[in-house]
């Protein structure tokens, strides 16, 4: 017979140390949050680096449960809550970072703002490879940039987690959209309604020259950071617009500057570690369920699979990037 009041999570004591699985207390959802079932934690490379110790911008108090991204069930519903209710199916980027329980964990107190309804077209284990992604994304493209129909766009790692998906949402918003990539990402970048470019084999003067004439492109959206952030103020058009997701690195202003274009920075993690803007989240949430159910956006799935006992192997794929699309953490 299971015990209602504890659950299995995975527990890590120290940065780089191996995860313990552990049976501890259950948590109860508080006025404003819900508990949550969870039935599929994603992974992203941040969450490597916080396991690490090597995000100043992420850190977690240690011991902790990890884990940003999730799908679940809605179990019990706290106090104040509304709009969700006991079975609802649900996603959301609801902790892992700032003292938050994170996903890697068979129930999580969630602050109900943060998370929307799963989409209906998607198994769990797709949707909690969204989240941290999808907003990322969103947050560059329509809250910063107000990407538009007619736009050209280039999305610099366009293949990678953060880049398919702000490839999918430029499209959806009727962009003519271009990602740069290696070679052997082509066809999948093809497949998404993208003109795929190869950075590794023309220089970003010569694609700028074949694709835009010379001119630049409207709206770049650096998922890369370092070279990539450098290459975005070259490809930018005048009065265009520069987006990055990776702003380190020393970078020379002056291309930008002299083209009169725009910079803005994205930090999706701020409402988890702040609490301001947590409502955005959901709502953009919202956008990704909308989207997913008319067609417009589709995960793209490393096809391993990996249990609570296996998430190491998972963050070593992705820190020696083996990782074939995203990876997600099966919750028993």
């Amino acid at each position: 017979m299971t015990d209602m009041s504890t659950m299995k999570a995975l527990i890590l004591e120290n940065h780089n140390a191996p995860f313990r699985l552990a049976e501890i207390a259950r948590p109860k959802p508080a006025a404003g949050e819900v508990l949550v079932r969870i039935k599929a934690s994603g992974v992203n490379p941040l969450d490597t680096k916080i396991r690490a110790g090597a995000a100043e911008h992420a850190r977690q108090p240690l011991p902790a449960i990890l884990g940003i991204d999730m799908a679940g069930v809605v179990e019990e519903v706290g106090q104040g809550v509304s709009g969700f209710r006991r079975g609802d199916e649900v996603y959301g980027m609801t902790g892992g970072v700032g003292g938050v329980q994170g996903s890697l964990a068979e129930f999580a107190a969630v602050d109900a703002r943060l998370l929307a309804i799963k989409p209906a077209n998607l198994t769990m284990r797709e949707a909690a490879a969204l989240p941290l992604v999808f907003i990322t994304a969103w947050e560059g493209l329509v809250d910063r940039a107000a990407v538009k129909s007619g736009q050209s766009v280039l999305v610099l790692g366009g293949a990678g987690g953060v880049g398919h998906v702000a490839v999918q949402i430029a499209r959806a918003f009727g962009a003519d959209v271009y990602a740069a990539d290696g070679a052997s990402k082509a066809d999948y970048i093809r497949s998404l309604g993208a003109t795929p470019i190869d950075h590794t084999a023309e220089s970003v003067e010569d694609y700028v020259a074949r694709y835009t004439g010379g001119k630049g492109f409207d709206l770049v959206y650096d998922t890369v950071g370092g070279a990539g952030l450098d290459a975005a103020f070259k490809a930018v058009k005048r009065f265009g617009h520069v987006v990055t997701s990776l702003g380190w690195g020393t970078h020379a202003l002056a291309p930008l500057s002299f083209k009169a274009a725009s910079y803005s920075g994205v930090f999706t993690l701020l409402p988890l570690l702040t609490g301001e803007g947590r409502e955005h989240h959901g709502e953009i949430m919202q956008e990704a369920t909308r989207l997913a159910e008319a067609g417009k956006l589709v995960p793209r799935l490393d096809a391993r699979r990996f249990t609570l006992e296996e998430t190491a192997e998972a963050h070593r794929l992705i820190e020696e990037r083996q990782a074939k699309g995203k990876l997600v953490i099966d919750i028993a």
